[in-house]
């Protein structure tokens, strides 16, 4: 620790670079000139210009994901910040840990109908950033500029981390301090807490488990537990099944994985955990939603045992009872369980044998995909089952994929196999059409050596695309892969299965020209129409080291598997 003369802005800065913090989000505005004049003049932080505040916080999100770090985005006050607003909420509903600064106009003006104020006064912006964060606060004086900083980083980087609010009033700003820096391990510590007793009741039961699985979520990549998960899964031969958020958790490729279950479930996943012979079921880092629970079917629920592992209280049988909760850190958690199931088994006088053969044959007498010849179609246009195959092929093995909202998400569920933990994206939680489309470059700043690409379609691309001229303006070699059906496809199936063929609301009236519209934003543009064409531009492009954009004309009558989203609807809405 040190103290130094410093301005409080400044300071704030330090604070960030602290965290680790390489790159802020945004756009300059006049009453944030300050905060880039700081990074300027200390250095170690570079500023991405994006071209609309809500694609900021998507590659702040990105790049927290990536990271596994704090992601920060910043906007002038007024409207600026209210752009911020749907990105945020993104990183909030999936515990992206985010700081969110926002420029404020000088508090003498309070009040006075100032140009862009957003205080209590008018639209209250920390007031709105509540409903969206951990922390939403102004800063009152320059002096607490130390004490407000140390608080925000604390809520978004412990427990269940998330996004949190600075607003910054601009006459604060270079006001000298007088202030000790602190480092993080000072004021945060790391989550390691984990509830001894839940653990040695939950080891007990998995090893008398006769036919145990897991259902693995996002929390398990939050926390890098997936060498932990994997032990597990290997010492006691328990079948490991993954929310959609949680896809890869473990390599989709291992003996012992069914894969996703739930939104665009794995007909593995979705037989094996749906049958009554489940007698215990460990559940690790998901709230079991809708999308993790196929609706949330009853027929997860366990014979036996439900052993759910949460760092957040809030989640812990919230829509199924436990029988054992685990509160803590995913990590913390299944490392000492895995300690634990060794003390049992070591006590043991008689072990059963695990389920592995019996999953072999399981999975040899069960299909893991809905028509999987299509992924072979020759049919033009093509079919989408056939993308994601020739992506799969074609696609270095530590290449991190961001799948955007749509119907991408479901054919990248279903039938791409994500082998590398940690290495595929979507948001699950808000669903944020065009995260995809712009978190990819923020996960390319955070992973230089790995290839990034992102796959999302032509609705997706409309709402976020611009951003493909930050990467393009900045050198960031992202791949876009953008499935080009002429429509929201995801809506437009929903209402087919909905209301059959009575109305549609949700094609466009002429197809988006994708590849010229990457063509004018600086990017390399590439069109993949027939079969293999695919496998071919996406190779150049990855080869190129420049962005690049891949249109694909693909077939908007092939309907995804989101039967259990339609399921849902049907009942949601007859009940209203």
């Amino acid at each position: 620790m040190r103290t130094n003369e410093t301005t409080a802005i400044r300071l704030l800065v330090e604070y960030l670079k602290g965290e680790g913090v390489t790159h802020v989000f945004g756009i300059p505005g006049g009453a944030l000139a300050p905060f880039y004049e700081a990074v300027f003049e200390l250095g170690g932080i570079t500023p991405v210009l994006a071209k609309h505040e809500g694609g900021a916080a998507f590659m702040a999100d990105g790049y927290a994901r990536a990271s596994g770090r704090l992601g920060v985005c910043c906007s002038t006050t007024g409207p600026g910040a209210t752009n911020l607003v749907t990105g945020v909420a993104c990183a909030c509903a999936d515990s992206v840990p985010l700081l969110v600064l926002t420029a404020q106009v000088s508090t003498a003006s309070f009040g006075k109908g100032a140009f862009q104020e957003s205080t209590c006064h008018s639209v209250d912006i920390v007031d709105m950033f509540k409903a969206v964060t951990k922390s939403s606060v102004m800063v009152p004086s320059a002096a607490k500029t130390g004490d407000i900083v140390k608080a925000a980083l604390r809520t978004a980087l412990s427990g269940r981390k998330g996004p949190v609010h600075i607003n910054f009033p601009m006459d604060l700003m270079k006001q000298a301090v007088s202030s000790c820096l602190v480092p993080p391990a000072k004021y945060r510590v790391a989550a390691s807490q984990f509830d001894r007793g839940a653990v040695i009741g939950a080891s007990r039961e998995l090893i008398r488990a006769k036919k145990p699985a897991i259902l693995a979520g996002n929390g398990v990549n939050m926390s890098g537990a997936h060498e932990e998960l994997r032990k597990l899964a290997e010492r006691l031969g328990i079948p490991v099944a993954t929310s959609p958020a949680g896809k890869g958790a473990l390599p989709e490729d291992h003996p012992l994985s069914l894969g996703v279950f739930g939104f665009g479930a794995s007909l593995h996943a979705e037989k094996y955990l749906l049958s009554e012979n489940v007698d215990v079921l460990l559940v690790v880092g998901t709230s079991l939603g809708e999308a993790s629970t196929c609706g949330w079917n009853p027929g997860l629920a366990p014979g036996r045992a439900l052993i759910q592992i949460d760092i957040d209280p809030g989640e812990i049988s919230k829509n199924y009872p436990a029988d054992h909760a685990i509160l803590g850190d995913a990590g913390a958690a299944l490392r000492e369980l895995n300690f634990q199931v060794e003390r049992d088994l070591r006590a043991a006088a008689e072990l059963e044998p695990g389920p592995p053969r019996a999953l072999a044959e399981f999975k040899k007498f069960n299909p893991r995909y809905i028509s999987p010849e299509k992924m072979y179609s020759q049919a033009v246009p093509l079919k989408p089952q056939r993308v994601i195959k020739e992506l799969q092929e074609v696609l270095p093995a530590d290449t991190v994929l961001f799948v955007d909202a749509g119907t991408s998400v479901f054919w990248a569920f279903h039938y791409f196999s994500a082998n590398k933990p940690g290495n595929f994206f979507v948001n699950t939680g808000f669903f944020s059409m065009g995260h995809g489309t712009a978190a990819c470059i923020g996960a390319k700043l955070a992973r230089p050596g790995q290839p990034v690409v992102a796959l999302v379609g032509d609705g997706s691309f409309a709402m976020n695309g611009m951003e493909v001229h930050t990467a393009a303006a900045g050198g960031i070699p992202v791949v876009w892969v953008v499935l080009n059906n002429g429509g929201y496809g995801m809506i437009y199936h929903g209402e087919k299965a909905l209301f059959g063929d009575k109305f549609t609301t949700s094609i466009f009236g002429k197809r988006l020209d994708i590849a010229g519209i990457a063509k004018g934003l600086g990017a390399l543009a590439f069109r993949a129409q027939r079969p293999g064409e695919v496998k071919d531009r996406v190779a150049e492009a990855l080869a190129s080291g420049r962005p690049a954009v891949v249109e694909v004309a693909v077939d908007l009558y092939e309907a995804p598997p989101m039967g259990h989203r339609n399921n849902t609807l049907e009942k949601l809405f007859v009940k209203a």
